[in-house]
């Protein structure tokens, strides 16, 4: 079984790959994939990703939550952002969550016109997610939401860690998948003092939450894997 893993570094460049038959794992690290993560093992029945903020006023009367980040910072009038302490199992077990975020969604829905299947990947469930991608005899593209499109830190060392976990069951890599694992094995035992160096790091500082960098730092806390199905993110069966 010869299998292809490749890393899209930003939305933008997504057009050069051919996707048709694979799935795109898509990454927003801080915070929007992670925050999706732990909100579906938390038991929400369905998030759905929409890309404007206007977009999410169509679900108002369907007793939904609304949640809605620009530039990191939650839109006024909306029940939360895209932190992942709003996405608890107190908040969001059993509901519904409509969400649109600066990066994450806008990725989600660019993969979704074409992938063979989109699913959500963070640090929270790496090992749940790469375990599965093991059994899946289709080609893997990791795609980073980045910043506005353009490439950041944060997600490819995600990805980074996908290639690192999957370097045996994948035989084709391409120079992003190189980069992206060196990246990781260099920042691997501090993931944290690594990023202080990326930019999206700095953005959050000034809005004062750390506790979210470092809670979508850590490992494996989370087994379920969001899958997008229609419009909903929701539970894979695996």
């Amino acid at each position: 079984m010869s299998r292809t893993i490749e890393v899209c570094l930003t939305p933008a460049l997504l057009h050069l790959y051919d996707i048709e038959k694979s799935i795109v794992v898509v990454i927003d690290i801080l915070r929007a994939t992670s925050s999706i993560t732990y909100g579906i093992d938390n038991g929400a029945e369905a998030i759905i990703p929409v890309a404007q903020v206007e977009d999410c006023l169509a679900y108002a009367d369907k007793g939904y939550l609304l949640a809605a980040e620009r530039n990191g910072e939650v839109v006024a009038g909306y029940d939360f952002g895209n932190s992942p302490f709003s996405y608890t199992a107190a908040k969001v077990a059993g509901k519904t969550i409509v969400l649109t975020t600066t990066n994450g969604t806008k990725a989600m829905h660019l993969a979704h016109a074409r992938a063979h299947q989109v699913v959500v990947g963070s640090f929270l469930n790496l090992t749940a997610l790469t375990t599965w991608l093991k059994a899946q005899d289709k080609d893997v593209l990791l795609l980073c939401a980045g910043w506005k499109d353009k490439f950041n830190l944060e997600d490819t060392l995600f990805a980074g860690a996908v290639v690192n976990k999957l370097r045996q069951d994948f035989v084709h890599f391409d120079d992003a998948c190189v980069v992206a694992e060196d990246m990781y094995l260099m920042a691997k035992d501090d993931l944290r003092t690594y990023l202080h160096k990326s930019s999206h790091s700095h953005r959050l500082a000034q809005l004062n939450i750390e506790d979210d960098v470092q809670f979508c730092l850590k490992l494996d806390i989370c087994q379920a894997i969001p899958v997008l199905i229609g419009e909903k993110l929701v539970k894979l069966d695996h």
